[in-house]
Formats: structure tokens, C-alpha cells, sequence
């Protein structure tokens, strides 16, 4: 097992994990992803400026994240709670997918754990993320990685999401 940093040549693995993604959140009735986001373009943003990552396993990407450091927009008004610090800067993690014949394997953990790592080497007070209301298993999968529910942030198109917080 690898994690790496994503390059131009698995757009086509990556793209496909974004697809499987959003069937399966489909299939669980959840609208998150269902307006054709994440797709090739936020794969090659995520290339072009440095923050996607793979997971590889026996040669094949089985997982990608986006591991980004800096501020997230969308973060900078929490309702309904608040953050834990009020940091200028920070580490965020966006468009996690996972091949569902990997699931159970604890890669969303591994994410994580880089994340974690990079931050702590950036001197970065916390870690943040976010997800829809109706996605249980994300939610889980931050709660299990020590992110804790801070409060509802609102997307650029208005959308509601759950926002997490690890304190570092």
C-alpha cells in the first residue's frame, strides 16, 4: 500500500473513484455529489496546485483525497457552534472517494494521518472538514480520525454541511 501525491496520469482512476463515489451516495439517497462534482477538472486542480493524493494497492489507485493547507473560504462562517481556535491558517481535507472493494480498510485513515503530519510539520494549529448532513459514514470516519463536530458551514451554492475539527 502507497499514498502518494496524485499526477496527471491517474486523472482517468481518479475520476472513476469520483464516479463510484457519487452512485454509491446516490444509491444511499444522499444528494451530495449528485450535480456532477468532483469530476476531471477538480482532479486536475487538485494536481495543478499540489494537493491531491492516492492511494495506491497492488499498482492500482484504490483511494484519493484532497490534502490542502491554508484557508477554505467557505470556513470562515460557522453557524449553529463555533471553531475550536480561531487560526489564520489551517489543514483541510476535501473529496475524499474510496473503491468500494477497498472500504473497511481504514484508507480514509490514512488520509488523515498525512494530513496530520504535514500540518504538524507546517506548524498548523488543526485539521478541518466537512460533509453533507445525511452522509453518517463520513461523518463517522472524521469522529474516528479525533475531528470533532464544530457547527454548519454553507457552501459557495448555499448547500449546508456538517464542519469537524481536530486541534492539534
Amino acid at each position: 500500500m502507497t499514498l502518494r501525491k496524485a499526477s496527471w496520469e491517474d486523472e482517468a482512476a481518479v475520476v472513476g473513484l469520483y464516479q463510484e463515489a457519487q452512485e454509491f451516495l446516490r444509491a444511499q439517497g444522499i444528494d451530495q455529489w449528485q450535480d456532477g462534482y468532483p469530476n476531471a477538472a477538480s482532479f486536475r486542480a487538485d494536481v495543478q496546485e499540489g494537493t491531491g493524493w492516492v492511494w495506491e494497492e497492488e499498482g492500482q489507485v484504490r483511494g484519493t483525497a484532497c490534502l490542502a493547507f491554508g484557508r477554505e473560504p467557505t470556513y470562515d462562517a460557522i453557524y449553529q457552534g463555533a471553531w475550536g481556535t480561531e487560526a489564520g491558517e489551517y489543514a483541510f481535507l476535501h473529496r475524499i472517494a474510496v473503491a468500494g472493494a477497498c472500504k473497511g480498510k481504514g484508507v480514509p485513515a490514512l488520509f488523515f494521518q498525512e494530513l496530520e503530519r504535514q500540518a504538524r510539520e507546517k506548524g498548523l494549529p488543526c485539521l478541518r472538514g466537512d460533509t453533507h448532513r445525511d452522509n453518517k459514514i463520513m461523518q463517522r470516519v472524521m469522529e474516528k480520525n479525533g475531528l470533532t463536530y464544530r457547527g454548519v458551514i454553507y457552501l459557495e451554492d448555499g448547500s449546508q454541511r456538517l464542519a469537524f475539527e481536530k486541534l492539534l
